[in-house]
């Protein structure tokens, strides 16, 4: 009898529909995360629902509105549907493979229950986000274990923690890249999501990582190799010696900041100032914390930052598409599943490091 083998992608979320009701769903869902915004649960549930979801829930539909396509509906949601399709027959029948939001639908507890019912011996979760940060990977990991632990009898479990290095990956982005000639381009910007520096400070167990101390910008090493900028970094270098760019070619920049406290910099925003002072024109912008095109790309990216360069004297923004269905990023996927199974296709040491198993 072969053994069954369960393949879980997991995205962030998006809303139902466009809708403020749905939006508004979302957003809380979504910021009520204790990984999300990490304050006391009372001082979150004022913040959140006394004032942002109210606020901003408008203010966000009108956005989802912006990018939401009238047949195939959310961006994320579309394109994450056909990763998951794609993997499915490039794995074959030997694995179940399903697809879950970590807020709103489809749910991970509904792609639990197929594999429950489906009696599957291994499950390997996949959080598609290249670089780990609590806020993201690390809710879905604990979102599951909290589903699971009420699970009589549970499967060999493994989560693929991070990818941010993995070289089809890379390799995707960079041919995204040159299909835009890259050099026809003043300036090339790496836009990461940001991120709270207070969550970056907890990465090494102490509360005192200190990014600047451990080298983030410059390497991995075994004082950031769990940082989430440290990686972001590492992406977007590996990313640039692909392109065959110089170092004063590109820059690593952080976007969708929320509320006052510092989060991650240089902030994208004051990096389109400081290029547009220098004179720049046409900027070229990669975002590798996404692996499928949704609101922060599709639209902080191409029009309110392709909107705040042009009154700032530049000419261009040009989004350069995420890796979605690129043949490269779907072969990575498939090497994740396989390397975790044993299969005949091994990853990379680098990457292997970012598998870790839990048995139960």
């Amino acid at each position: 009898m072969k053994a069954k083998n369960g393949v879980l992608l997991v995205n962030l979320g998006t809303p139902d529909s466009p809708k403020v009701s749905d939006v508004r769903r979302y957003l809380d869902e979504f910021l009520m995360d204790a990984r999300v915004i990490d304050i006391p649960p009372l001082q979150r549930n004022l913040l959140v629902r006394g004032i942002i979801v109210p606020f901003r829930s408008p203010k966000t539909a009108k956005l989802y509105q912006a990018i939401w396509d009238p047949e195939t509906g959310s961006p994320l949601l579309h394109i994450s549907e056909l990763q998951t399709e794609l993997l499915r027959k490039a794995l074959g029948d030997e694995y179940q493979v399903e697809l879950a939001m970590r807020y709103q639908n489809p749910t991970i507890e509904t792609a639990l229950e197929r594999f429950r019912t489906a009696k599957i011996d291994r499950l390997l979760v996949i959080p598609l986000f290249p670089q780990y940060a609590a806020a993201c990977t690390g809710s879905v990991v604990e979102k599951v274990m909290e589903i699971m632990r009420k699970w009589t009898v549970f499967p060999q479990l493994t989560f693929v923690n991070q990818f941010y290095n993995h070289p089809l990956m890379i390799g995707a982005f960079a041919e995204n890249a040159q299909a835009k000639q890259v050099e026809k381009f003043d300036h090339v910007l790496f836009s990461f999501h940001g991120l709270p520096v207070r969550q970056l400070n907890a990465v090494d167990g102490t509360g005192m990582h200190d990014c600047e101390k451990a080298g983030c910008r410059y390497e991995i090493n075994d004082q950031n190799k769990f940082c989430y900028a440290a990686q972001c970094y590492e992406t977007a270098k590996l990313i640039a010696k692909e392109l065959q760019l110089e170092q004063n070619k590109y820059t690593v920049c952080f976007q969708s900041r929320l509320g006052k406290s510092p989060w991650i910099q240089p902030y994208t925003s004051d990096v389109l100032h400081t290029l547009a002072k220098q004179g720049a024109k046409r900027l070229l912008v990669l975002c590798p914390a996404f692996v499928a095109d949704c609101l922060e790309t599709l639209y902080e990216i191409r029009v309110e930052y392709g909107e705040e360069f042009k009154k700032l004297g530049g000419d261009q923004v040009e989004l350069v598409p995420s890796v979605n269905d690129h043949p490269k990023f779907i072969e990575a996927l498939k090497q994740m599943v396989l390397a975790n199974d044993g299969g005949s296709q091994v990853l990379l040491p680098a990457f292997a490091n970012g598998i870790s198993e839990l048995k139960a």
